[in-house]
């Protein structure tokens, strides 16, 4: 039988820290991807691999140029005749990471995304494991079509739905409400679970980084961040607004002001579920907000919401398109009391002084 052929990439993390005993330092990236698959037992036999160290860097290092790049190698890799793609990181972003990837890879070969929460040189390291396991998610018929994924821990998650929910335990990713898609069982995956997979959006090629703010809803927020964040020129905003979709009354004044500006999309902090539409009526409640211009972002997180707005901003898409993919892909309609058409006249006019 022949082998499958499988791309795996590095871009560092703490899969690939080490520590030098001379310095007294922490661990830092170090290892390459030939390093990593070296601690792989037997997958070498199994598979024939195409690797590339693609950088050395921490999670919170990495870019949107970085992750846009890895893509094009992946993508290219699958164009060459590889099954499947595996890319390793670190697990800092990695729920943003494979979010930005899902909304832009267009091929049917599986992508899929692994890390670890324990350096090599730790007891019980999980790197290796979390490779194996990457590979066989990757290489599985049953992962054709589903977009790219997140293996860790022996489970698979959807890119839309993965959220890192705890800072140091190995099981530290969760996909709140609604689960894992696969388990890992005795090498095999066995899938429970298979959301709808959207059209790719288009790759941005443009040299224009947009910037996109995201900014948690707290005690007493008076909208100052939100009037310096419009001040500053940015090109859009996440609100990670308390509870169901709620904040301030003082903040829901600022709103007004930013939604003047830039799109403005309204988020839940609590990291699971989605905001609501029509509950509540009082200033500031979500459905207030929606009156005054803002974008539901539904069941989506403020940070998948924030990686959304951005690839839609990087690809020039005009609010009416940013309300329809937002709402399409957070699971919201946007719910009555909406104010579209009064929010894009009032863009249309600033746009023709």
């Amino acid at each position: 039988m022949t082998k499958p052929c499988l791309a795996v990439g590095s871009l560092g993390g703490t899969i690939t820290m080490t520590r030098d005993d001379g310095d007294g330092r922490g661990v830092t990236p170090s290892l390459t991807v030939a390093d990593l698959l070296a601690a792989v037992p037997g997958l070498a036999n199994s598979t024939e691999l195409l690797t590339r160290t693609l950088a050395t860097a921490p999670g919170a290092s990495l870019g949107f140029a970085d992750v846009l790049a890895a893509m094009d190698w992946a993508r290219q890799a699958v164009d060459d005749g590889a099954a499947a793609a595996v890319l390793v990181q670190g697990t800092d972003t990695l729920e943003e990471t494979s979010y930005l990837l899902d909304l832009h890879w267009d091929r049917e070969q599986p992508l899929v995304l692994t890390g670890a929460m324990r350096s090599p040189g730790q007891p019980g390291a999980d790197g290796p494991a979390n490779i194996l396991a990457a590979s066989a998610v990757a290489t599985a018929p049953s992962s054709r079509g589903l977009g790219v994924l997140v293996t860790i821990n022996d489970e698979v998650h959807a890119a839309r739905r993965v959220r890192k929910s705890d800072a140091t335990a190995p099981d530290a990713f969760t996909s709140a409400p609604f689960g894992p898609l696969a388990r890992i069982h005795e090498g095999a995956v066995v899938y429970a679970n298979r959301p709808r997979r959207w059209a790719a959006l288009p790759r941005p090629t443009g040299t224009h980084v947009p910037r996109v703010a995201l900014l948690e809803a707290s005690l007493g927020d008076d909208g100052a961040l939100l009037e310096a964040v419009c001040d500053a020129g940015y090109d859009g905003v996440v609100l990670s607004a308390f509870g169901a979709g709620h904040v301030s009354a003082t903040m829901a004044d600022a709103v007004s002001a930013a939604v003047e500006h830039v799109p403005v999309l309204l988020t839940s902090r609590t990291g699971s579920g989605s905001v609501l539409s029509s509950t509540y009526g009082f200033t500031g409640s979500e459905q207030d907000l929606l009156a005054r211009g803002v974008v539901s972002a539904g069941w989506l997180d403020a940070h998948k919401a924030r990686i959304l707005l951005w690839s839609l901003i990087a690809t020039g898409s005009p609010l009416r398109r940013i309300r329809e993919v937002v709402a399409a892909r957070g699971g919201h309609p946007g719910g009555p009391g909406s104010d579209l058409d009064s929010t894009m006249d009032r863009w249309r006019k600033r746009d023709s002084q």
